[in-house]
């Protein structure tokens, strides 16, 4: 006789198959954490080169001091990017910006006529005229014009009639460097156009912020500014020139602070008229940046740091998944789509 189970029997098999699949389905359960995902091979992002600028300061004869610096970087494997000058140090920046280096322009500083650069005219109060300065730089660069130069450069000058600092990235480098140069009461204004222009030293002793402009990332300044000793120069350009310098030491204490590094060569005592004592200058150049490039190369490797973690990409954060509620930070997954988020964490 065939077993047939009674309707009773079939009710209580059923409620023993389907109440735990029921229970089931009404709990929730915390996301369970996937295994460690091995981190995705990413290319280094490169970084662009680093710009290094240099920005030469005035302070005629003792410029020589900038040839020193040049040639103790060139030494160490610096090589400047852009370069911004004023009234001497646009004379330096110019011919390096034009592709000489260090040693090509001692041989010519040394080689170098003071009579080929100074044109006095007596008629004007015994100035030096400039159009000689102008002539022997644009010489020295193949008469290239400033955008033409093998480096960006920047000449940095005043104008007379209100002032302001005038930063020449164009046109002929000879007449910028003329108009950079012009000290007042020493040489004659340099005219450009409708305007007339002297020494940069007067707004702008050491072109920090132009080298920026150019688009330096990090600025070598070489500061070779009179300071006043309490001395009275005993010669008509000393006094201007220290005259300049004590004017423009509190603005020239605020450019120089916005650069990464300050060179500055031991060239006080040499006069601004001074032209033999060039050697000398040159060597004090060579000594001070030859101390400096410690603080140099800090500098470089700290800047070269910072740009690469900027660069550097950011881990991607994990999306949660659509059916998952976050109950105090702890992400819990939603098994009936119709609890409500209260419900869940509750």
């Amino acid at each position: 006789m065939a077993f047939r189970p009674t309707p009773a029997a079939l009710r209580r098999a059923f409620l023993a198959l389907a109440l735990p699949a029921l229970a089931a389905c009404g709990r929730e359960h915390a996301r369970p954490e996937p295994p460690p995902a091995a981190p995705a091979a990413t290319a280094p992002v490169a970084a662009p080169p680093l710009r290094i600028g240099l920005a030469l300061g005035g302070g005629a004869a003792k410029g020589f001091a900038h040839i020193g610096v040049i040639k103790i970087l060139e030494a160490n494997g610096i090589e400047a990017d852009v370069v911004a000058g004023t009234s001497a140090g646009s004379v330096v920046g110019a011919l390096y910006a034009g592709g000489l280096d260090a040693f090509a322009m001692q041989e010519r500083a040394v080689a170098l006529d003071e009579a080929s650069i100074r044109d006095v005219r007596l008629f004007s109060g015994g100035l030096v005229q400039g159009q000689k300065l102008q002539d022997y730089v644009n010489a020295q660069v193949g008469g290239r014009p400033i955008e033409r130069l093998g480096k960006p450069f920047a000449a940095v000058a005043t104008r007379l009639d209100s002032g302001d600092r005038v930063v020449f990235v164009r046109g002929n480098t000879g007449q910028a460097v003329r108009a950079s140069s012009s000290v007042p009461g020493v040489f004659e204004p340099a005219r450009i156009g409708q305007h007339a222009y002297v020494d940069g030293g007067v707004v702008s002793p050491v072109p920090v912020d132009a080298a920026r402009q150019l688009g330096a990332d990090l600025v070598i300044a070489v500061d070779i500014s009179t300071r006043a000793s309490g001395a009275v120069p005993d010669h008509l350009l000393g006094i201007v020139n220290q005259s300049i310098a004590i004017m423009g030491q509190r603005l020239g204490a605020e450019e120089r602070a916005r650069a990464e590094v300050v060179i500055r060569p031991q060239v006080d005592d040499i006069g601004p008229a001074s032209f033999e004592q060039r050697s000398r200058a040159i060597l004090q150049g060579e000594r001070a940046a030859l101390a400096a490039m410690p603080q140099i190369r800090a500098a470089i490797e700290r800047r070269q740091r910072e740009r690469a973690a900027a660069l550097a990409p950011r881990p991607a954060q994990p999306e949660p998944a659509a059916d998952e509620v976050d109950c105090g930070g702890t992400w819990v997954r939603r098994l009936n789509p119709f609890r409500r988020a209260a419900d869940v964490c509750g």
